[in-house]
């Protein structure tokens, strides 16, 4: 049997402010081919299917299609719910849609009962899911001894390796565990939101351990934290900080024996990313950067002095600059003042206005704008002083 984990497809969600349903429709093409070009029996989710918890009409209806798509293809498909998802909106039809080969496992009370599917004789594979939980929600519910990320998460694989221990009594069973959290020895990106403030939103990797294989959502670079504990990633990426992670997810052969070989599946992105730094005038006449013409570009400028308009005249070479950031190399501009020292050592109105335009826009005022500065200045006063 042949197992792809996913997770993260965040649907709806946006790139800096460019919307992404396009790309996503362009994940799901992928999915879908993957599924059967691999003919793989079943899709796993772990979490964050949409962006938000009330997601917008359109994105409804994509999630709708794929779960089509995929079943069409022939897979079951099992989802657990993640930190950005409204369980209850996710899980609702859960039951009617379980007939149709779509498993949902958002619910608390839902944790010690798997997804079974035949092995051959006597064995079986039993997919766990385990929805986000928020430990100060759900600690009574699971009898958890602390209101911590640890504590419930505990609480809840104890249910399953409860079930487990009875299934085992009298077959084979191999075990596959959906969770949406912060495994310790994981990598995150900026492009994730916390947990927890200061890293208590981690739990430690060695409450997996027993389990044939852990499908974890939440992080969105693809990882392997052990042979058994392994983060999909996300289908694409939602942050700059993503740039070097490959995207795509895990495929898992199983069989009565356990899990016997997995790898890397690659997905290709809809759009390169490009994160460049430099002049202005080097990022607009270098040659080698003409593969970004075409990419979501990040830009940082480390000219001396602030360029003016320099958005504009990015966007001439690099149209899609979504991020640009100034930052003087050496860190330094060759003016130190502060801006109350600037203030304190103007002669008049006319400059204590031009020391507020370099001050918010790191770079002085041309002769022509201080001009203007300064007829504008004495046309007030003239008016006030006819007042």
């Amino acid at each position: 049997m042949r197992i792809l984990h996913t997770s993260d497809w965040h649907l709806g969600r946006s790139f800096h402010g460019t919307g992404t349903l396009d790309a996503q429709r362009i994940f799901l093409d992928n999915l879908e081919k993957t599924v059967r070009e691999e003919a793989v029996d079943v899709v796993l989710v772990a979490g964050d299917v949409y962006d938000r918890a009330l997601p917008a009409v359109d994105v409804v209806a994509l999630f709708d299609e794929a779960l089509d798509r995929l079943t069409v293809a022939g897979a079951h498909v099992v989802i657990s719910s993640g930190n950005h998802d409204s369980a209850t909106r996710l899980g609702f039809g859960g039951r009617i849609l379980s007939r149709g080969g779509v498993h949902l496992r958002t619910r608390i009370e839902d944790i010690g009962t798997p997804v079974t599917l035949s092995l051959g004789e006597d064995a079986e594979l039993a997919i766990y899911g385990v929805p986000y939980l928020e430990p100060r929600v759900v600690a009574e519910v699971l009898k958890a001894d602390s209101s911590t990320h640890t504590a419930v998460t505990r609480a809840a694989l104890d249910r399953i390796r409860e079930d487990l221990d009875d299934r085992r009594a009298d077959r084979r069973v191999v075990s596959i565990v959906l969770a949406h959290t912060f495994a310790a020895g994981g990598t995150g990106s900026d492009s994730e939101r916390d947990l927890a403030i200061g890293g208590l939103g981690s739990v430690p990797l060695s409450l997996f351990e027993g389990f044939d294989y852990s499908a974890l959502g939440h992080l969105h670079g693809r990882q392997k934290l052990s042979e058994t504990v392994r983060y999909s990633g996300s289908p694409l990426a939602y942050s700059f900080s993503e740039v070097n992670q490959n995207k795509g997810a895990w495929l898992l052969e199983v069989t009565a024996d356990g899990v016997r070989e997995i790898r890397a599946v690659e997905w290709p992105a809809p759009r390169e990313l490009a994160v460049l730094a430099g002049t202005l005038e080097d990022l607009l006449s270098r040659d080698d950067l003409d593969w970004a013409t075409a990419a979501y570009c990040h830009i940082t400028l480390t000219d001396s002095e602030r360029p003016a308009r320099a958005m504009e005249r990015l966007r001439t070479r690099f149209p899609d600059t979504l991020v640009l950031v100034f930052a003087p190399e050496g860190g330094n501009r060759e003016d130190t003042r502060t801006y109350s020292q600037r203030i304190a050592e103007a002669r008049d109105d006319a400059d204590i206005c031009c020391g507020f335009l370099e001050h918010v826009r790191g770079r002085k005022a041309s002769p022509e704008e201080h001009a203007l500065v300064r007829s504008t200045v004495d046309a007030a006063l003239s008016l006030a002083h006819e007042r």
